[in-house]
């Protein structure tokens, strides 16, 4: 075999992997568990908390996609729009995603063993919401703030892995990114609208129409902006995260112009692009005050 074909074929199921996890969106979550970190010793933590943190994150977030892809399997198959996914295509096998899920699972609980006795006795309950999040389109309307739940564990968790106790900012922060991830998925879910609403799922779009969704998803990213700002004050922060603050409500502003009821074109680049760079710009706000 040539070497291109041999790096083909051992880069292919890595790449398949990659794919079904959709590992690049882990920039979403793995800045806020940082910031979690930064905020809650004022400092650089040690290299070894964020190693643990930085591992634990990247399992949870494989663990999260992999049983989503799962458990959603039969209903991606019918919908036009994700039937073409790793999983129902057949590009992978189901007992290859399910071998993934539970080796990224016990990668989170080992992590949270490494970190401190309160993390290692919450990876349960992480677990726990890891594997529900994904039914809950079936039964509530409210799905959305399930998986905004999921993520707003990043930060809670960043800040417990360095304080080891639960505090005001903690969930100030946590909160900010459940209605900040929870508004989104809601203007995600307009795309399915039809699908879900002739299926029977729910979501917020087959509740309200397109146009009321549009209008609670605005609603949840003002008030995510109104709780990264009491982040600040409650902490003390000065003009970085003010800063920062600022950029995260342009690119909200500029995420929602690119969406409308009637055109969810754009819908990918407002995805990625918007929310890539609302989460590293609170990142580098927080090293700023931290190191300036």
């Amino acid at each position: 075999m040539n070497d291109d074909g041999r790096v083909t074929g051992l880069l292919g199921p890595w790449r398949r992997f990659v794919s079904l996890v959709r590992l690049e969106q882990t920039v979403f979550a793995l800045p806020f568990a940082w910031v979690g970190m930064l905020l809650a010793g004022g400092s650089l933590p040690e290299g070894r908390v964020v190693f643990w943190v930085t591992v634990a994150m990247v399992g949870a977030r494989t663990a999260g996609m992999a049983l989503n892809r799962l458990i959603d399997r039969e209903i991606d198959a019918r919908n036009p729009r994700t039937r073409q996914r790793d999983l129902p295509a057949g590009r992978v096998s189901v007992r290859s995603v399910q071998a993934l899920a539970f080796l990224s699972l016990g990668l989170l609980v080992l992590s949270a063993g490494f970190l401190n006795p309160l993390c290692l006795a919450l990876s349960p309950l992480a677990v726990l919401l890891l594997l529900a999040y994904s039914y809950l389109k079936r039964l509530t309307w409210a799905c959305h703030l399930g998986l905004g739940l999921v993520q707003a564990c990043a930060p809670i968790g960043g800040w417990l892995a360095v304080s080891g106790r639960f505090e005001m900012p903690a969930w100030l922060l946590g909160g900010a990114i459940l209605l900040w991830v929870g508004g989104f998925d809601i203007l995600y879910a307009c795309q399915d609208l039809q699908h879900d609403r002739a299926v029977g799922l729910h979501s917020l779009p087959v509740r309200l129409g397109a146009r009321g969704a549009f209008w609670v998803a605005r609603g949840c990213h003002v008030l995510a902006v109104i709780l990264l700002a009491l982040v600040g004050a409650h902490l003390g922060l000065g003009g970085a995260w003010s800063l920062g603050l600022g950029i995260v409500g342009a690119l909200l502003v500029w995420e929602h112009s690119l969406l409308s009821p009637e055109d969810l074109s754009r819908m990918q680049h407002a995805f990625f692009t918007c929310n890539a760079a609302i989460s590293l710009s609170l990142l580098v706000a927080c090293l700023l005050e931290i190191l300036t």
